[in-house]
């Protein structure tokens, strides 16, 4: 699979503008579709000459910190941990322990951005006992839930609760449970084979003047990995279709609503340890990062079964998530992303039964039919213009709610003493075959009686 040369050499018109605007030695990315690595390029200096670009180590900042986030989920989905507990219930009385799983996911947890002490990115690290001293009486910058506010500091406390409930470091946590079962063999802690080196460019003078490869240890959650081109491709496409042993796509679709998010501005929010910015079919997926010397992104559009990965060898004012979201919009311009075929009904619950066809909410008309697909599909209702409106599926034989504004509400079915059915009844939704229909209920009683 790739695309055409016509759409290459667009996409790599992008590459070339940002790395000759941002003064970077170099910068390389790659484009997925349907979970194939579709398009690579690269422009500037080889970091590592003699090797594929797509399998040299960058250090990936904090898009890290969706790794640790995945972490986290996991022990959700497993029971082991509840998204609204205060992480001293794992890690005894720290700094902000009474700081809930969610808020430090979010950025919500209004904690300070960064630890205590030298620029943590840029210093060599220190064990988690000793940043939690440099904490003992930090003050809060806002009340929990209050705002968005970001905190590298959140995630070495997230990372180090991961480590708790496994018994084992979040390094290994993070190989084990999350790299080694989407097969990123070339993701490590520290750099390992063809690794390119991080520079800072002077502002005035133009040269590079070499980053250290810091080990963060504590911080590391926050944004220690180095990860390739290839590997982040990978982690692409299972931020669009998950994994079945390591998320699948319904904990991604958590992940993907908005908890926080900065005042006056409706372009981005942040989910369940993911960044959400507005692009693309309408909101992408995933995370930016930054270290010394480095600068990173990678981004799905989850609708159109799309992403893109950039990375680069310097720090400047480029931005590798403006420079991700044009990628996804040429791709998409050039060769529109083919939407899923349709496929006719292969069953239809029984509890379905008398339940699809037109409806009234009141005097409004709604459609109940199947999305169609294996195993039926969801109910779609559709209202006046055929505008989607409410969506519904059969969970452990109950109708509930799965999108739209009725989303986790059940759909009750009042039937008849014949076993036909009545009406519908979704929280004081009472839906009738007719417009106010004289023998079922009507909240507030029947127009003109």
């Amino acid at each position: 699979m790739s695309v055409a040369d016509s759409t290459g050499r667009r996409l790599l018109v992008h590459l070339a503008r940002a790395q000759a605007g941002g003064r970077l030695p170099s910068v390389t990315a790659g484009v997925v579709r349907d979970g194939a690595l579709l398009w690579t390029g690269t422009y500037g200096t080889p970091q590592v000459p003699g090797h594929d670009v797509v399998d040299v180590q960058h250090r990936i900042g904090s898009i890290t910190k969706t790794l640790t986030a995945v972490l986290v989920l996991q022990l959700v989905r497993d029971g082991r941990l509840d998204l609204d507990d205060p992480v001293s219930a794992v890690l005894g009385e720290v700094p902000y322990g009474d700081r809930s799983v969610r808020h430090l996911l979010a950025h919500a947890s209004g904690i300070a951005a960064e630890p205590a002490g030298e620029w943590w990115e840029r210093s060599d690290g220190v064990p988690f006992a000793e940043l939690v001293a440099a904490h003992a009486s930090a003050p809060s910058v806002a009340a929990p839930g209050s705002r968005f506010h970001y905190s590298n500091l959140g995630y070495a406390l997230l990372g180090e609760l991961a480590a708790r409930v496994h018994g084992r470091p979040w390094a290994e946590c993070v190989a084990a449970l999350v790299l080694e079962p989407l097969g990123m063999t070339r993701t490590s802690y520290l750099p390992t084979g063809a690794a390119a080196q991080g520079w800072s460019v002077d502002p005035y003078t133009r040269e590079l003047v070499a980053e250290p490869a810091t080990d963060t240890r504590a911080l590391a959650p926050a944004g220690q990995l180095w990860s390739t081109v290839a590997d982040l491709a990978t982690y692409a496409a299972f931020l669009v279709d998950g994994h079945p042993d390591v998320l699948d796509a319904s904990w991604l679709d958590d992940a993907s609503v908005p908890q926080s998010g900065s005042a006056g501005s409706l372009a981005s929010a942040h989910g369940l340890g993911f960044q959400l910015l507005q692009g693309g079919s309408g909101m992408l997926l995933g995370h930016g990062g930054s270290m010394p010397g480095f600068l990173a992104a990678c981004f799905a559009d989850r609708p159109r079964r799309t992403a893109a990965v950039v990375l680069a060898s310097a720090t400047t004012g480029f931005s590798p998530t403006e420079l991700a979201r044009a990628l996804l919009e040429e791709l998409e311009s050039c060769e529109p992303a083919l939407p899923r075929p349709w496929r006719p009904t292969d069953t239809v619950p029984p509890e379905l039964d008398g339940v699809l066809g037109t409806w009234h909410w009141g005097n409004t008309p709604f459609v109940l039919a199947l999305g169609g697909g294996e195993g039926g599909g969801d109910v779609v209702a559709t209202g006046p213009g055929g505008s989607e409106k409410w969506r519904f599926g059969v969970v452990d034989g109950r109708i509930v709610g799965t999108a739209g504004y009725h989303h986790g509400e059940e759909l009750h079915v009042v039937r008849r003493a014949d076993g036909s059915v009545g009406h519908l009844e979704v929280a004081t939704f009472v839906l009738t075959r007719t417009p106010y229909d004289p023998d079922a209920p009507a909240p507030g009683g029947h127009p003109g009686r």
